[in-house]
């Protein structure tokens, strides 16, 4: 197998998909044994990512001891990657994320994370605007490649690139972690825009006020502005911010209406968290995400919420 996917949620399925449409042989690892039964007995993608015939070339598997290849993408969410990585004996050159978030209990992203535990690997980070019925789908998709090693990064770009997946790379690791982290905290904030019955124009002004918090956060961590302002930051939080499909910004909704989230994995309440605490730290002012991270400790409701944010001072754009 010269590709390896980690992880069978719709992402990993998805890039699996579309890696191995090629004859590309590509190696699919699902932890739920049954699942990936169904997957190697159907040739179908599966309920987390129905309605997909797998290629002949992907090979979906529970076992790792089958999986030996130069490049794997793990798939998995960033708040479970760094127990993924000291769990699983990974025999790979390259070791890709494909999440978007902050560690809540180490404060590193995922690049930083796969550095910690497989040191000798070259890590990488897959990001942008991005969903996976999409990408399974064939439909057009622009992402990004973060890796610190511009070579490697040549290599995993050519490799990893197709047709309707088109890949650019940076060098800038900080901006790419940061702008797939804090975009799902602004989403949270659009989404409890609307679903607080606030409108489209208030959430317009969240989001542009939200890029700006996530470019004075990303600068002051050492992330250059232009990476924000492409894929991985403005691009990622416009789609975020602005389709139903989006879990963090449907999770958003539901706190604006006084729900409990329904999806299982919404990245930016933990982020929220993470980096509010590390905006007081740094001395940066971030009233947005510090009202998502208010709101999101129960510290806050969402009237108040709204309330504190609509009284602040007016100032210069």
């Amino acid at each position: 197998m010269s590709i390896a996917v980690l992880g069978s949620g719709a992402f990993g399925i998805a890039l699996a998909i579309v890696l191995s449409r090629d004859g590309t042989p590509v190696a699919l690892w699902g932890r739920d044994a049954d699942d990936v039964r169904g997957m190697q007995e159907t040739r179908k993608s599966g309920r987390r990512l129905p309605g997909h015939d797998l290629p002949d070339s992907l090979t979906v598997t529970a076992s790792l001891s089958e999986i030996s290849t130069e490049t794997t993408l793990l798939a998995v969410p960033a708040q479970q990657l760094a127990s993924a990585l000291a769990e699983l004996q990974i025999r790979s050159r390259a070791l890709v994320a494909c999440c978007k978030g902050i560690d809540r209990a180490t404060g590193l992203g995922p690049v930083a994370t796969i550095e910690a535990a497989y040191p000798a690997a070259s890590a990488a980070m897959l990001t942008g605007p991005s969903f996976a019925a999409d990408i399974a789908d064939g439909l057009p998709t622009a992402l990004v490649l973060a890796t610190r090693d511009d070579q490697e990064g040549a290599r995993l770009q050519a490799e990893l690139t197709r047709p309707a997946l088109r890949l650019y790379r940076t060098d800038d690791v900080i901006g790419a972690e940061l702008g797939g982290a804090l975009k799902n905290v602004v989403a949270l904030a659009a989404g409890i825009a609307i679903g607080a019955g606030l409108g489209d124009s208030a959430r317009a002004s969240v989001v542009a006020r939200g890029f700006a918090e996530m470019t004075r956060y990303a600068e002051a961590r050492g992330a250059r502005a232009d990476t924000l302002h492409g894929l991985s930051g403005l691009g990622d939080l416009v789609l975020t911010c602005t389709s139903d499909k989006s879990r963090n910004y449907a999770a958003g909704v539901r706190l604006g209406q006084g729900k409990a989230p329904e999806a299982t994995t919404v990245e930016g309440l933990a982020t929220a968290e993470v980096i509010a605490t590390e905006a007081r730290r740094l001395g940066l002012d971030l009233p947005l995400m510090r009202a998502v991270a208010d709101v999101v400790r129960g510290d806050l409701d969402i009237p108040s919420a709204i309330a504190t944010l609509l009284a602040r001072p007016v100032g210069k754009e």
